[in-house]
């Protein structure tokens, strides 16, 4: 069975020589909610745009539920795309908008005014119908162009940073909506956003990009706890990076040598021998903090060897949570956040000496690349 959509060494080199994307490959399932992320530049949106068909490809392959499309024009691919400006008509209905895009690919105009409808109706907008979107909120403007794109039944819905001209509250509440319309309709979603926070919550996959290339492929869970990369661990999340070399392993878990002293992570790539630069990446909800009065062996003991001496520097509270920023033994600063109940009352902002610790297992080495 094909694929919903299937990209094989796509990439794009610009009339200057600029390479935009390079050697792209993925598989995407039938209804599985995508997301691209990197810094600005990395190829994330040109990579949607050569889906779309509003790029051309340089070399490589773009298949849509086995039908090669690298040739056909945007308007005879079985897509819709939604852009962060939503791309709506000022002089136009929510009625007349969502019709348009039906008209562009080619229906009738009683099978307009029926999906029309039925989309509408599912996205809760027949009462504004026949308003102008311009005298609409944010969040209705937001469901009008999902409509447009929806109506016309896509294989695969493109969405170009569809939230970001949200503010924080009303893209928290379309992110809901956009997740709960994604699996009630089975429809593939293909995500280009900045927030990474938004790609870990509404995806099945993430997708990592950094100058054109692809970094890591991985569900949200595996991407911030098993970082592959350098870039992926100081772009995902909130880390702690400590670089070392490989002293000794016991199956998986092996001892890093660092300025810290020997710490122990969990091995993803085997390849790795004894000797080798690598980094021992620490998520931040997976650090302990505790006072210099509870017994440094004892911690020793309990958490393998991972224990790392630190002062505090500044810690706030925002609603549930405090943030931490500590200061190590070499006047580097690692900045920690956890919930409050986490650590109440175990220091004072700027006074207490304290361990870090974390397990093993939380921690993921990596080659220093």
């Amino acid at each position: 069975m094909a694929y919903d959509l299937e990209l094989t060494g796509v990439e794009k080199v610009y009339d200057n020589g600029t390479m935009a994307v390079r050697n792209f490959d993925l598989q995407v399932e039938k209804g599985e909610f995508i997301s691209f992320v990197g810094p600005s530049g990395c190829g994330k949106t040109t990579t949607l745009r050569m889906i779309a068909g509003f790029e051309s490809i340089t070399s490589g392959e773009i298949q849509i539920r086995g039908r090669r499309i690298n040739e056909l024009p945007a308007e005879q691919r079985p897509t819709s795309t939604i852009f962060q400006n939503y791309a709506l008509f000022p002089h136009m209905t929510v009625r007349q908008n969502i019709e348009y895009g039906l008209s562009v690919k080619g229906f009738k105009a009683a099978q307009r005014r029926e999906k029309a409808e039925g989309i509408m109706a599912k996205l809760e907008l027949l009462e504004v119908a026949d308003r102008r979107h311009d005298v609409l909120s944010g969040g209705q403007r937001q469901r009008i162009a999902l409509a447009r794109g929806l109506a016309v039944e896509p294989d695969i819905l493109l969405l170009d940073e569809p939230l970001g001209s949200l503010d924080a509250n009303l893209r928290k509440s379309i992110q809901n909506e956009l997740k709960l319309l994604q699996r009630n309709l089975g429809i593939t979603f293909i995500f280009v956003t900045h927030a990474q926070s938004e790609a870990l919550v509404l995806s099945d996959r993430v997708v990592v990009m950094n100058r054109g290339e692809v970094e890591q492929i991985s569900p949200p869970y595996e991407l911030y706890t098993r970082p592959k990369t350098s870039f992926v661990a100081q772009f995902i999340g909130r880390n702690t990076n400590i670089p070392g070399t490989i002293k000794d392993r016991d199956g998986d878990i092996v001892v890093v040598d660092t300025i810290y002293g020997a710490l122990r992570g969990f091995l993803t790539d085997g390849a790795l021998e004894d000797g080798a630069q690598v980094i021992a990446v620490v998520p931040s909800e997976a650090i302990d903090v505790h006072p210099d009065s509870i017994d440094r062996e004892e911690l020793v003991g309990r958490y393998q060897g991972n224990v790392v001496e630190g002062q505090v520097r500044a810690a706030y509270v925002v609603g549930h949570t405090v943030f931490n920023a500590i200061e190590l033994s070499d006047g580097r600063e690692v900045n920690i956040e956890s919930h409050i109940e986490k650590y109440r009352n175990v220091f004072e902002t700027g006074t207490s000496r304290v361990h870090l610790t974390w397990l093993p297992n939380e921690a993921t080495v990596i080659g220093k690349g």
